[in-house]
């Protein structure tokens, strides 16, 4: 069931654009995969590169792996409580208010990094354990229904965004 893309049925129409850049397989073993070269991509970077902003107003290239942090904990909770069979509908996160309580530019690429795998390892933990069938399971987040399958494959298409943003804005390149 992990291989199998989400239909557009399953998630709200915004997030096709993250779902979109996942190569087809197996979701877990891409997401298992796939964040070393995120880390790689930003490692060995100044101080100044992560403090860095690619426009007024925009995150720190510190800030924007803190939201990567925090989202990829908020799609793990949603894959726990739905499929765990609860029924009650999950808010919203308001990205531009948890950035900056995050305490983000204080802490250096590394510390996220650090947070961030410990973060990814438990989604993929708890992905692999799932039951066939919780695959398939669906809830209300942010009020829009959403499956357990199309939030595995909305956080690897999550980060996928956002090295292209390291590459393209802030001038990282990556592997």
């Amino acid at each position: 069931m992990s291989a199998l893309r989400p239909g557009p049925d399953e998630h709200a129409p915004y997030y096709s654009r993250y779902i979109s850049l996942v190569p087809d397989g197996d979701i877990v073993e891409t997401l298992a995969a796939q964040w070393p070269d995120s880390a790689r991509q930003l490692g060995g970077l100044s101080e100044e590169k992560e403090r860095s902003r690619y426009a007024p107003g925009k995150w720190s290239v510190r800030e924007s792996v803190a939201h990567l942090v925090d989202s990829e904990r908020v799609f793990t909770g949603r894959v726990l409580w739905f499929a765990r069979g609860a029924t009650d509908a999950l808010p919203g996160m308001d990205q531009d208010a948890w950035v900056p309580a995050s305490g983000a530019d204080g802490r250096a690429v590394v510390e996220h990094l650090a947070e961030w795998a410990a973060v990814r390892t438990g989604l993929v933990s708890l992905l692999r354990g799932l039951p066939e069938a919780a695959w398939t399971a669906r809830g209300v987040a942010s009020g829009v229904e959403v499956s357990v399958r199309a939030l595995a494959w909305m956080a690897a298409g999550h980060e996928l965004h956002h090295r292209t943003v390291w590459r393209d804005a802030y001038g990282i390149d990556g592997p």
